[in-house]
């Protein structure tokens, strides 16, 4: 383990620190300006593209199974219109979200996925040579995306409805 550790370009720690404090500061009530809500999903979608793309480059194969997964969880989650409890405020054009630890967590899975995928084509494990390997990531990926857009919507929507 201390290996695999000491192996880590120093790059990906500055990434793991950065991902658990956005995380933290999700996790507690915060109002932001409407117009801020689209930044953590825009970032984890070019994140989780990246980390589709390194692996495996541009295909239509790779591409359609990354949409198809962002597109299955976006419309879930429109569905559950979560997050649950957002407000808006007119006067001041800012929404009150309650903490969620959810964020948090999206971002480490998103994160050791990476990191995983990363350590299985630096050793070239047969894992990587897989088609359920390509199907199962590219899906995955596009799905965590779709999660952090879908809560950008359900709060955007929220910011533009009548009281």
């Amino acid at each position: 383990m201390s290996e695999l550790i000491s192996h880590t370009p120093t790059w990906v720690f500055a990434v793991f620190f950065t991902l658990l404090v956005l995380g933290f500061i999700q996790s507690k009530e915060r109002v932001v300006k409407v117009k801020t809500i689209f930044i953590l999903p825009i970032s984890m979608i070019i994140f989780s593209f990246f980390g589709v793309f390194s692996v495996f480059g541009l295909s239509l194969v790779t591409i359609s199974l990354w949409f198809l997964g962002l597109s299955i969880t976006l419309v879930a989650g429109l569905k559950l219109a979560y997050p649950k409890l957002v407000s808006f405020s007119v006067q001041s054009n800012k929404l009150k979200i309650p903490g969620s630890w959810t964020p948090l967590l999206l971002m480490m899975a998103i994160f050791f996925t990476k990191y995983f995928v990363g350590f299985s084509v630096a050793r070239e494990l047969p894992l990587i040579n897989e088609h359920l390997f390509l199907v199962s990531l590219c899906l995955l990926y596009g799905a965590f995306s779709g999660v952090f857009l879908s809560r950008s919507f359900v709060m955007f929507k929220i910011s533009k409805s009548p009281l």
